[in-house]
């Protein structure tokens, strides 16, 4: 048998290419799915986790956020640790620079050891010692400070001041403040200290009260988490992409074994003839499938590697702001990959030559008919298919109900393969019913198409499969992207806020705003200054009816009820002892009304009152703020920095909500340009896996074009018959793949969605979709080329002597 199995490597080695293609397919989107995940780790790491990239451990309060950790036992713990340890927090503290006064200022650590320290130096030099400082370069720009300049932070006898010795990038929002001290110097506004996390290296020891331990990479998780409403989206991801892969290698390969198999019936059925056992045969077909399956699964290991890295290069060229990080060779995924695709080509091939061998040699030697639905086979692949149809949609409504990822990839694995097996009956009424708009010149087309049902399903799986998984990533995408950004629209609704806390903001003011570059519109704000119980100095009480044209939740924040006043609870110090339905005394002048608090974010100090509220504190209000919306692509330090320059003069205080959104932006960029590069390797798969299967299948009716042929037909009409069959196949899954796809991605919006963002609608993107459908009816049309172009080149004579 040593000799027959090199011959049939031999003799078959054009079909095992295409198995060999197949499988090699399906192990390179394994290892590239290893590799993308890989580098969105690290490019979280890079930017929300850079303060603990060189930690063992971080130290953070168990009850986050709803707790804090003490900030003296905070101290003492860093202390205690002393170079294996940095405490990341900050201080807000009043801070004057160049005579000008700087609002909303927080001064965090910077660390003088190189290992801890996070901030990346943009220009000058970190601090040595007490005394230096340096700026982020976002306050820099927006306050006017350069290095070299002086600034003076605290007030009393706490105020000191520092000269600024260079200017710094902060990459981690949650840990960014204005200006950085060595931790000497911070310690000297201990009071006003607020420290959220320690990193540590080495043994962490006892823990201060109420804190719990965390990897680097957890502690990042659950932020982000946190974040996107506890869903960690990158392990939901990963999960969907990792069963993706797994379905796809499985399905890909079985169907061109089962393909290649077919084809080779005769073969099998004339060594059973000559003497030939069942076990050898089983024997040499297993060893011919781990050739190739070890040939294909080392290149698609290697292959996914280059392709895995070269999508990392490609996202950040064409996203530079998205920052995906240098991804570590991923070795389970490497190892993974590989042994899937071993064991996946092993169990294919064991499938159908099972099959084969169970029939007698002399009914292989006759033509195999197809499955009908009337044989034990056929009824069999109908009840497993409607079993699976039961099943499938009962383990997503359970999914719906509990919110459970691993039933809805379970779920959804046993619809589509139900769909699957039911395609036989199923995929050919489609082609019949889409053919028949064609007329008279698609009539030999579809029913060549049809002839064999088994075969149609098979050629129509793998873009079956691309379809319906671009749908569902395309649509989940729509809907989790505009979900998330209503979600930071109502979380930072003003993108920039100019409020004036004494006085009044002048038309010319509001004129000069309106024509900075980088401001898409600005309204005037109307209010009166007024003096709120349990805050410390005036701030502005404002209504704003014309919110709505500037505000990213439509003006939502407000539409306050008459009674209320709501407070931006992270425009005042920590120390703020204002708390949600509690009662408060505004008081205008001689006016006073007793109102119930509110609280909010993203407008800056300002209580915000409904306009009968205002009316019973003041008969003349004036305009107090301006809230602006900035244009598309602005940039924020510019535009702060240019705006800042306007409210100097006047006293009023700027309040910079667009960088928070660029910031989350850019870490929700790496989850957007993961999946789509995810994507396109899927799409790239289902291509290959339609122009597999159709090459095969023209391979294998050989004999029938040959007497297509004979009867007259010419080589342009073969062509045109065989690309008119591709593109109906292709169109007909194109379109059930498309329903499939928004089924799942429905699944996937109850699911997960809703309980990350209550609030969130299910977007379809059509256009998009439309755009899929064409793009598989020319992909059809273009993997029926060659094939075609292959069979037409076969005389008559030449196809009827094929075996």
């Amino acid at each position: 048998m040593r000799t027959v199995f090199l011959a049939s490597l031999r003799i078959h080695i054009r079909r095992y290419v295409a198995a060999a293609i197949a499988v090699t397919v399906a192990v390179t989107f394994a290892v590239v799915v290893g590799v993308l995940t890989s580098g969105a780790r690290s490019g979280l790491m890079d930017g929300l986790g850079a303060p603990y990239r060189n930690a063992d451990h971080v130290v953070s309060p168990a009850g986050w956020p709803s707790a804090e950790l003490d900030a003296e036992a905070v101290i003492a713990f860093a202390e205690r640790h002393g170079e294996n340890a940095s405490a990341i927090g900050r201080a807000t503290l009043p801070a004057r620079a160049g005579g000008r006064r700087l609002s909303g200022t927080t001064v965090g650590p910077i660390t003088t050891s190189e290992g801890w320290r996070w901030q990346e130096l943009s220009s000058g030099r970190f601090p040595a010692r007490t005394g230096e400082a340096v700026v982020d370069v976002y306050s820099a720009l927006a306050a006017d400070i350069a290095v070299g300049d002086r600034v003076r932070i605290g007030e009393g006898a706490a105020a000191t001041d520092v000269r600024v010795v260079g200017l710094v990038e902060s990459p981690s929002p949650p840990a960014q403040a204005s200006v950085y001290v060595t931790w000497p110097q911070l310690l000297k506004w201990r009071d006003h200290l607020h420290l959220g996390s320690v990193a540590v290296r080495g043994e962490v020891g006892q823990l201060p009260e109420g804190a719990k331990v965390l990897s680097p990479e957890a502690f990042t998780a659950e932020r982000l988490t946190y974040v996107q409403n506890r869903v960690d989206s990158l392990s939901v991801m990963l999960l969907l992409f990792v069963g993706i892969a797994l379905f796809v290698a499985v399905l890909v390969i079985a169907n061109t074994f089962s393909i290649l198999f077919a084809q080779r019936l005769r073969d099998f059925a004339l060594l059973r003839c000559v003497g030939a056992t069942r076990r050898q045969v089983v024997r040499s077909v297993r060893r011919e499938a781990a050739v190739v399956g070890v040939l294909a699964s080392l290149t698609g290991t290697l292959v996914g590697i280059g392709l895995g890295y070269g999508l990392i290069a490609l996202i950040s060229a064409l996203a530079p702001t998205v920052p995906m990080g240098a991804a570590e060779l991923p070795t389970l995924w490497l190892l993974g990959g590989f042994a899937v695709g071993l064991v996946v080509t092993m169990v294919a091939s064991w499938l159908p030559t099972r099959r084969v061998v169970r029939v007698s040699p002399l009914a292989a030697l006759r033509p195999d008919g197809a499955v009908d639905v009337h044989t034990a086979t056929g009824l069999a692949r109908l009840a497993l298919a409607a079993l699976l149809l039961v099943t499938g949609p009962t383990l997503l409504g359970v999914a719906m109900v509990q919110g459970s990822t691993a039933l809805m990839l379970g779920g959804g694995g046993s619809v589509f393969a139900g769909v699957l097996l039911f395609g036989p009956v199923l995929v050919p009424r489609l082609v019949w019913i889409t053919g028949a708009l064609l007329g008279p010149a698609g009539r030999l087309a579809t029913k060549n198409a049809v002839r064999n049902p088994r075969r149609t399903a098979t050629t129509t799986a793998s873009l079956l499969v691309g379809v319906t998984l671009t749908t569902a990533v395309l649509t989940g995408m729509a809907t989790w992207r505009t979900s998330l950004d209503e979600q930071i629209g109502r979380d930072h609704p003003i993108d920039v806020a100019l409020t004036s806390p004494e006085g009044p903001v002048t038309t010319d003011l509001l004129n000069q705003v309106r024509r900075t570059t980088g401001v898409e519109r600005a309204v005037p704000v109307d209010g009166a200054t007024a003096r709120v119980s349990g805050l410390d100095g005036p701030i502005p009480v404002v209504t704003a009816p014309a919110a709505e044209q500037v505000a990213r939740d439509g003006g939502v924040f407000a539409r306050v009820e008459p009674g209320k006043i709501r407070i931006d609870s992270e425009a005042f110090d920590k120390g703020l002892s204002l708390r949600p339905g509690g009662r408060v005394t505004v008081r205008v002048g001689d006016r006073r009304a007793q109102l119930q608090v509110a609280v909010g974010t993203g407008w800056g100090p300002a209580g915000v009152v409904a306009p009968e509220t205002l009316a019973t504190l003041t008969d003349a209000p004036e305009p107090h703020a301006i809230w602006i919306r900035a244009s598309p692509g602005a940039d924020p330090a510019q535009l702060s920095g240019d705006l800042d320059e306007l409210a100097d003069p006047v006293g009023a205080t700027i309040e910079n909500g667009l960088r928070t959104w660029e910031s989350l932006d850019r870490q929700l960029g790496i989850y957007t340009w993961s999946a789509l590069g995810l994507l396109g390797i899927a799409v790239v798969i289902a291509l290959i896996g339609i122009a597999n299967t159709l090459g095969l299948s023209v391979l294998e009716r050989a004999r029938e074009h040959a007497m297509l042929r004979a009867l007259g037909l010419t080589r342009r009409q073969l062509r045109r018959m065989l690309a008119t069959e591709a593109v109906l196949l292709s169109v007909v899954a194109a379109l059930l793949g498309t329903v499939i796809g928004v089924g799942f991605a429905w699944v996937g919006y109850e699911t997960l969605v809703k309980r990350a963002l209550s609030d969130a609608t299910m977007q379809i993107p059509w256009p998009s979709l439309g755009v899929v459908v064409l793009t598989a009816a020319l992909a059809g049309l273009l993997a029926a080329v060659l094939p075609a172009r292959r069979a037409a080149r076969v005389t008559p004579a030449a196809g009827l002597s094929l075996d």
